[in-house]
């Protein structure tokens, strides 16, 4: 005859039942969670990296013949001047208005406190003796010259807007290196150009800029 099991030996079946579900359990959460975690982890990677990587592209000419819609209305006034530059120079246009916009904002009469002047905000060295540097084919066959200078140089527009804001010499140091105007400058100008070079209608970070000073500059060119 087979005796009835205490209730101790009850109570340890009841554990070791326990226990033996644990550990199949344990397992496929634990890989559940690791794998939350590394989702979360790589979707902000991608995030830095959207903003940080150079932009693909053929550096060695013009990525697009036409303008994108998203820049504001005094720069897509000079749309016929920068579709005309951009061949002349061999840059794409989203590009020379990506620089225009966060220059001057079509300002042709646009100076800055270092002393940089009209639509594409170039240094007075960059002149000839004679130069209007307000002159809007003087200042952007001086200020786009150097910007393809920076692209060759650079070879991609990451670098090609740092070097031109910050200097070509200088945009070949290490990031941490470069001012803080550079970083800023890139900020502004590597979204709005992706933006502007996917085709898209309206971009955020254009509105951020405008809404973080820019607004001004586009109030002066609007009166001019």
């Amino acid at each position: 005859m087979f005796s009835s099991p205490s209730s101790s030996d009850a109570q340890a079946a009841q554990n070791r039942t326990s226990g033996c579900l644990l550990r199949f359990l344990l397992p496929p959460v634990s890989v559940i969670l690791v794998g939350i975690v590394l989702a979360l982890l790589l979707s902000q990677i991608q995030v830095d990296l959207a903003e940080t990587a150079p932009l693909p592209e053929d550096t060695s000419g013009i990525s697009s013949k036409q303008l994108a819609p998203l820049f504001s209305p005094e720069v897509l006034a000079w749309e016929e001047d920068i579709l005309n530059w951009s061949e002349k120079y061999q840059l794409d246009p989203n590009l020379i208005a990506t620089v225009m916009q966060i220059e001057s904002c079509g300002y042709s009469r646009a100076k800055s406190s270092a002393g940089a002047m009209g639509l594409f905000q170039v240094m007075p060295y960059h002149f000839k003796e004679g130069e209007d540097p307000y002159h809007p084919g003087i200042n952007a066959h001086r200020g786009l010259n150097y910007l393809r200078q920076s692209l060759e140089s650079g070879g991609s527009t990451r670098l090609a807007l740092a070097g031109y804001n910050g200097g070509i010499n200088g945009a070949q140091n290490p990031e941490e290196y470069w001012p803080d105007e550079t970083h800023r400058y890139l900020y502004w100008g590597v979204r709005i150009y992706k933006d502007a070079n996917e085709g898209k209608d309206h971009s955020p970070r254009l509105e951020e800029w405008l809404n973080s000073g820019g607004n001004s500059l586009c109030l002066a060119a609007r009166n001019e």
